[in-house]
């Protein structure tokens, strides 16, 4: 996520040295605009904070009658929920604890709080700027990232907007008088499935009206990591050439995917179909989660600055 830390201290530091420049230049005019911008941005800043757990619990209600009500689609109602008793839950240490343990708690809940939403918002800088990826119209291949199909053959609205990208892709490569590239459909078989979904894919591709001849069908493969390894022996094989190319995903996944393209040995950027709209706080968050887990060691060091720096605070 180091684009991501890169984009907030640069603007961080941009808007210091503005701000420096207008109390500098001490001119009326400027000032009195500087001041109606920041109210315009802060106001609804300061009115997504406040009403934010309202805002996620929207979220739950409709994901909830929408989508199965497994833990992955309850993060946002978790997180609402957790907003919403947490000045409670702040009161109720301060009383149940003597002062230097009740601080040492409370510093510890915010630290770790602030550390995680800075790394939240480092993430989704990182992700916004892969999505505004434009890939020239000169590809060698496309691969889309499968997902899991609907009773183990049929594909999903979810996977069939990816391969619908990848299609509009080969056909916007050939309007620009580009040969087309090949369409790989990447997706291994599930235990509940009764065919490979790379197969199901491709099927659909060719459905669509795509010759059969430009999509090819990868059947190994069970997660994101494995479709970029399977995708590239493919590639391998067809003799082409390793970084001409992209993959499609939803553009939730775009970031995280482009991570394991590249521990493939695949240097290549994605991207991405729609999503639904009740469906992407869930998503994000997902991801969100899965990125930390990959970097276990650097946040452990971190949470343990932390914890260090909530005892001192409480000592002193």
């Amino acid at each position: 996520m180091l684009n991501g830390f890169l984009l907030i201290f640069s603007l961080f530091f941009t808007l210091i040295s503005l701000a420096l420049f207008v109390v500098n230049i001490d001119n009326d005019i400027l000032t009195r605009l500087s001041l109606i911008i920041f109210i315009i941005i802060a106001i609804p800043l300061i009115f997504l904070y406040t009403l934010q757990w309202i805002l996620w619990l929207w979220n739950a209600w409709i994901v909830w009658r929408k989508e199965s009500h497994s833990i992955a689609n309850m993060l946002t109602l978790i997180i609402g929920v957790g907003i919403l008793i947490s000045p409670f839950i702040v009161n109720l240490i301060k009383v149940t604890f003597d002062n230097k343990f009740g601080d040492f708690v409370i510093s510890l809940i915010q630290l770790s709080i602030f550390y995680i939403v800075f790394c939240f918002i480092a993430f989704i800088s990182s992700a916004v700027m892969c999505l505004l990826y434009k890939p020239k119209k000169d590809k060698d291949y496309i691969i889309v990232l499968g997902s899991g199909l609907l009773n183990g053959n049929q594909v999903s609205p979810l996977l069939a907007a990816r391969i619908d990208k990848g299609i509009e892709f080969m056909k916007q490569q050939v309007k620009s008088g580009n040969k087309s590239p090949i369409l790989i459909c990447s997706g291994g078989q599930g235990n509940d499935e009764s065919i490979p979904e790379g197969t199901a894919m491709q099927n659909y591709a060719i459905k669509q009206g795509i010759d059969e001849k430009l999509v090819l069908a990868e059947t190994q493969s069970k997660n994101t990591l494995q479709n970029m390894q399977f995708s590239k022996r493919v590639i391998e094989t067809k003799k082409l050439n390793l970084s001409n190319g992209i993959f499609v995903s939803n553009n939730y996944h775009i970031y995280r995917a482009s991570g394991y393209a590249r521990l493939a040995g695949l240097n290549i950027n994605g991207i991405g179909a729609k999503t639904s709209y009740f469906f992407i706080p869930n998503a994000i968050i997902r991801e969100y989660i899965a990125i930390l887990m990959s970097h276990k060691k650097l946040h452990l060091f971190i949470g343990m600055v932390i914890l260090i720096l909530s005892i001192l605070k409480a000592i002193n």
